[in-house]
């Protein structure tokens, strides 16, 4: 799932979850549902590969889907440290899977076989990129509306 949804994810825990500590744990188990969910990403193999020389691409979508994340929680929250927080803590995972591309530390590497091969196993189904779009669409229409 793209960053954008796992950050207004994140972030309406910490908007509706009062008990802090709760707040970042859930924000964080909600990263691995919404992966569980069908979805469409966009590519990063450059950056999954370490060929730096071609991932300026990737880094660009990356870098535009965290910034149009943040400027969404920026202008449609209270902009209390606390949806901050769990917006990091909802992105998180993925995080730590690409430390696991740059460090190849032995448990970065289990959570990131747990994290892409485990919940991410709808990835290989035969699912319309119409139902892997809709999906994440109709998170973000239930976020908004919390």
């Amino acid at each position: 799932m793209i960053l954008l949804v796992h950050l207004l994810f994140g972030a309406a825990t910490g908007n509706l979850v009062k008990n802090p500590i709760l707040a970042i744990i859930l924000a964080f188990l909600g990263h691995y549902i919404l992966d569980f969910l069908p979805h469409i990403e966009y590519s990063i193999e450059n950056i999954s590969k370490n060929q730096w020389r071609k991932a300026l691409p990737d880094i660009t979508r990356v870098t535009l889907d965290l910034c149009l994340g943040l400027l969404l929680i920026f202008l449609f929250s209270k902009n209390q440290p606390i949806i901050y927080v769990c917006a990091f803590f909802a992105i998180l995972p993925d995080g730590l899977s690409l430390l696991n591309n740059i460090t190849k530390i032995q448990l970065l590497k289990t959570h990131s076989d747990f994290h892409h091969e485990k919940l991410h196993f709808l990835k290989n189904k035969k699912i319309s990129i119409f139902w892997r779009v809709s999906s994440q669409l109709i998170v973000e229409y239930f976020l908004f509306i919390c």
